[in-house]
């Protein structure tokens, strides 16, 4: 497989030209492929298994990739499920995104859970398992305050904003906080 490199466009939400992006530098093992997007605009580069194993029904496992990487510094490496892998095998990133940080050395391995109830599935090496997307993040300095300036939507959270069909949003008064 060819080494990924970006697209040079700058038009049409293409990718950044390779030139201005810092450089992922990894360390792989011989029977690993090296990661890969499959296409030049795709997000993800393709992480694949390094060792054979059965994952039972409902099972999990902590799948080793065959890779060490250095991301470049205020990056972090978000290890997202493969859709394909999720859709026609039931088969996901457990802690997905799982993260790496840029100081990490170690090696990149992934929690693959498999959520089929009856059946196992088998990896080998070099199948692809879930993917690797390089972003950027803040650090911010934290500051404790006593009081948080007040916004429209407030404490109102899971399902404040409505569900499936046409049932209306619950309001923050319609919630119940214990505690």
């Amino acid at each position: 497989m060819p080494v990924d490199s970006a697209d040079p466009r700058t038009e049409g939400g293409g990718p950044v030209p390779a030139s201005d992006v810092p450089v992922l530098r990894l360390r792989r093992r011989a029977q690993v492929p090296m990661p890969h997007r499959a296409h030049p605009d795709d997000a993800g580069l393709d992480l694949a298994s390094a060792e054979e194993l059965v994952i039972p029904a409902g099972g999990r496992a902590l799948v080793d990739t065959g890779l060490a990487v250095a991301l470049p510094p205020g990056t972090v490496g978000m290890v997202c499920p493969r859709s394909g892998l999720a859709a026609r095998h039931g088969v996901t990133v457990l802690n997905g995104p799982g993260i790496v940080d840029a100081g990490y050395r170690g090696p990149v391995k992934v929690a693959l859970h498999n959520t089929d109830p009856t059946e196992p599935f088998a990896l080998g090496v070099g199948d692809r398992i879930a993917q690797l997307v390089v972003v950027p993040f803040l650090a911010p300095p934290l500051v404790e305050v006593e009081d948080l300036e007040e916004t429209a939507r407030a404490g109102s959270g899971f399902g404040s904003s409505g569900g499936f069909g046409t049932a209306s949003a619950t309001t923050a008064a319609d919630e119940t906080t214990e505690g």
